[in-house]
């Protein structure tokens, strides 16, 4: 359910701080966060996103930045003034995050009147993170099949185009919209910090994300790949109401802190203003060709001309009667540890029930008339009937181990999808 959001600021002041001239936006934001020594060098000095080194141009001055993205959530009062800033966020809440043209007149005239498309992912700030986070992402994404790192709340959201999900990247989102227009796209993230620390017994110390956008406009060839401009900003996501505590706790910390020690710390400020940052160095770009709304099956991603990839990939393997008599299974389908699999790989291109009922078929050498059912063993060991829409929200690569079970009424089977 998507939470409405009450706005600290109006859109009137949003409009007259924000999207007037960046140099002088800039330095009033400057010293209003009291960060005199705030330059962009300090930004960069960060580990952003796997990068050694910046890919920004050493002069930042004289760069045109034609957007700025404000996060409609309060910064922590607990950041130390040269600091980046930290905002907290409750897991799956609503957020808005604008999307400000910030051109002068006459700059950047050919996105005048075209579309633009921007990339919103949510990604490690820790280094340590940073080099595992392929397999962190993995082992998040076995832990909680069918669910997202990252999602868009369309309903809520304003003046976004072609919004798409590709279901092998759970931490990214990506929408066209027009900078002439106002934008205003709600974003919910799913995992919480505490997920990906060391341990957990309680009481561990969540690790901060980065939420960063990466905005582009059309090549000649129609293709969003020229690099107009990034931006992101440190947070941390808690369990529901958890980051209205976390807030508080900062608050009251702050205000039994001496007045001299109050001055080391910016303030807490009600929105959050993302901050320049070098692109994306991962980034993988995909043709925008219409798709209707908005799609979390492989066909937001249309496949380039001439090759011929399938719509989705799931590993299964037959269960032997001798495994399920003497080893245990854990909760993800897989048995223990010593007993070997050999799984075959089953590619769908309609996502329907029917289709994998005769690759299914096919791949044991019998007739698609002998299988009646095809289940999903869900919580506590319920069945589930597979159906088209489910097919449709299986993740790509996803493994089962197949059971049977013979159907008292005919000399047909159930296959259970452990």
């Amino acid at each position: 359910m998507a939470w409405a959001l009450k706005l600290p600021l109006t859109d009137e002041v949003i409009e007259s701080g924000l999207v007037q001239d960046f140099d002088a936006s800039l330095s009033g934001i400057g010293q209003e966060l009291g960060a005199g020594a705030y330059s962009m060098s300090d930004v960069l000095a960060l580990p952003i996103f796997k990068q050694e080194e910046s890919n920004l141009p050493p002069d930042t001055d004289n760069k045109i930045l034609p957007f700025q993205y404000v996060l409609c959530a309060a910064t922590s009062p607990a950041v130390k003034l040269h600091d980046e800033t930290l905002t907290y966020l409750n897991q799956g809440q609503s957020y808005e995050i604008r999307m400000l043209d910030n051109r002068k007149i006459g700059e950047l005239p050919d996105i005048t009147g075209k579309m633009v498309k921007s990339i919103i992912r949510v990604v490690f700030h820790d280094r340590r993170l940073q080099y595992t986070e392929h397999q962190q992402l993995e082992g998040w994404r076995w832990n909680r099949p069918g669910d997202r790192i990252l999602d868009l709340d369309i309903p809520m959201s304003v003046g976004i185009i072609d919004p798409r999900a590709n279901p092998s990247q759970l931490n990214t989102v990506e929408f066209l919209w027009d900078p002439s227009k106002r934008t205003s796209v709600f974003i919910q993230v799913h995992c919480i910090s505490t997920e990906f620390t060391m341990r957990k017994h309680g009481g561990e110390k969540g690790v901060p994300f980065r939420i960063q956008i990466d905005t582009f406009k059309e090549n000649e060839n129609g293709e969003y790949t020229e690099h107009l401009h990034s931006a992101s900003c440190q947070v941390k996501v808690f369990k529901p109401k958890g980051a209205d505590r976390k807030q508080k706790t900062d608050r009251e910390k702050m205000e039994k802190r001496a007045p001299q020690e109050k001055e080391k710390y910016q303030p807490s400020y009600e929105t959050t203003i993302l901050t320049e940052c070098s692109p994306w160095p991962e980034a993988t770009y995909v043709s925008n060709s219409p798709t209707p709304g908005f799609n979390s099956t492989h066909n937001s991603f249309p496949v380039a001309e001439g090759v011929v990839r399938p719509r989705l990939t799931i590993y299964v393997c037959q269960e032997s009667q001798q495994a399920r008599d003497q080893q245990p299974k854990h909760e993800n389908g897989d048995a223990a540890a010593n007993t070997f699999f050999v799984y075959h790989a089953i590619y769908l291109e309609e996502l329907t029930a029917a289709e994998l009922t005769e690759k299914i078929a096919q791949l044991f050498n019998i007739s698609p008339r002998q299988i009646n059912q095809i289940f999903k063993q869900g919580p506590t060991s319920i069945h589930v009937l597979v159906s088209d829409e489910m097919i449709q929200n299986f993740q790509d690569e996803v493994c089962f181990v197949l059971d049977t079970m013979k159907d008292d009424t005919n000399d047909g089977y159930h296959i259970i999808l452990k």
